[in-house]
């Protein structure tokens, strides 16, 4: 970014757009690196919210992670105030709430093409599980009543977008005369199949389920293989593609991980590790004054990475033959910009020796003018826009730069001539020590 205008004006700016684009940066960063972790399949919900720094931050992330990548937040304001979809799950403390099927005030729900005609779901759903019990060589006394209760109650007030949380009860129901791992299962699921396969009756479908707890690639292929057994069953293909979500303190290596374990999830609840960015809670771009009334000013320091660059400057995005962006490029804004084809050294800022030829096949400047004179002049563009166009700048960075491990340093250069220019000032400025 590059900042032009009055001294006072510029610099009173200062700590409004550090605020603005260090967070922003840091969270739609954090999200992209889930997007890449996940893969294009896989769909990434926002739910951090309640981890967040404040309602402020709680908004500010949902809007950032969706930059990034994300596909929904739970956060239903940010839905609104920023069209970001809206998803998500009720409580295990909606679940709790209900202890039997007598706490249910309503039970019927009207048929999807017919609302003159309402069937009793609860009679429905307890028919069902026992079919399914059977099927799948359950204990109907390993299921809880008032979680069916629940899923009842979130189905009927929520028919087309009915998705349970399953593991309020014991993850796994254990029953050691029989038991195996071919039929250890879960109370939840059991209580969300009848409930779904009941809304098949009264014309709707059931969504998915979340599982917030466990061995999350273990239970995922045990609840996909329920899936595929139930639509073979009653010759419901969609059921067999259900959405299985998974949450809990969800982070980089633990989707990387449960790729490797060959885990059956279509979604990944993410909260804590992408609002606060554990990893990395905070970003450290500086704002820093490099030229007044056309005299360029650097400010120098013991640690290099400190030393500023001076002078006005332009920055051009180099792309190899492959496509594949190859080095960002600055340089002063008297020189000729790069062009295709044509040789230009790049060269390290303060490392002499660190120096190469490039010969872009592609030059992109990375300057934008966006507000001048006091009018916006270039168009804004939407949060869906700034989401595409992150995803596509992401897919211009080769493989080896994105990966969770050692990944290679993209490589930010400076033309010889601003090399040069850098390092004149720098001794002009520098004081020369006196040994006695």
């Amino acid at each position: 970014m590059r900042v032009e205008g009055p001294l006072p004006v510029v610099q009173l700016v200062e700590t409004t757009f550090l605020t603005l684009v260090n967070y922003a940066s840091l969270v739609a960063t954090n999200a992209a690196r889930y997007r890449i972790a996940a893969g294009n399949n896989i769909k990434l919900f926002e739910f951090g919210l309640r981890r967040a720094q404040g309602p402020d931050g709680g908004l500010s992330a949902s809007k950032y992670a969706y930059m990034g990548g994300f596909d929904a937040t739970s956060n239903v304001l940010a839905g609104k105030l920023y069209n970001i979809p809206v998803s998500g799950t009720h409580a295990h403390a909606y679940v709790t709430s209900f202890s039997s099927l007598s706490d249910l005030s309503v039970r019927k729900i009207k048929k999807a093409d017919d609302h003159t005609i309402e069937v009793d779901l609860v009679d429905r759903a307890l028919e069902y599980r026992t079919q399914v019990a059977e099927l799948l060589h359950i204990l109907l006394e390993e299921s809880n009543d008032g979680e069916l209760a629940a899923f009842v109650s979130f189905a009927i007030a929520f028919p087309q977008g009915f998705i349970a949380l399953i593991d309020t009860y014991d993850v796994l129901s254990h029953n050691p005369p029989f038991a195996s791992k071919d039929i250890q299962f879960w109370s939840g699921l059991l209580n969300f199949c009848a409930v779904a396969l009941a809304l098949v009756e009264v014309g709707y479908q059931a969504k998915g389920i979340r599982i917030d707890s466990g061995d999350l690639a273990y239970l995922s292929v045990r609840a996909r293989e329920t899936f595929h057994k139930i639509a073979e069953l009653y010759k419901l293909p969609w059921f067999a593609n259900m959405s299985i979500i998974a949450s809990n303190d969800i982070n980089e290596e633990t989707i990387i991980s449960l790729h490797e374990q060959g885990h059956k999830i279509d979604c990944f609840g993410i909260g804590t590790h992408l609002v606060t960015c554990q990893r990395q809670p905070a970003l450290g771009c500086v704002y820093k004054m490099v030229e007044v009334n056309g005299n360029p000013r650097i400010k120098l320091s013991q640690d290099v990475e400190k030393i500023t660059m001076p002078g006005k400057k332009e920055i051009y995005r180099l792309y190899g033959t492959d496509g594949y962006a190859l080095i960002d490029l600055l340089q002063r804004s008297c020189e000729p910009p790069p062009k295709v084809g044509t040789k230009v050294l790049c060269r390290h800022p303060f490392q002499e020796s660190k120096r190469a030829y490039v010969s872009p096949a592609k030059v992109e400047s990375l300057y934008n003018i966006y507000w001048k004179d006091g009018k916006i002049c270039h168009p804004q563009p939407s949060l869906a826009e700034v989401r595409d166009h992150v995803q596509k700048s992401l897919t211009t960075l080769r493989q080896d730069i994105k990966r969770n491990l050692n990944p290679t340093p993209y490589k930010v250069s400076v033309s010889d001539e601003l090399y040069s220019f850098i390092h004149e000032l720098w001794l002009q400025n520098a004081p020369i020590g006196e040994l006695f």
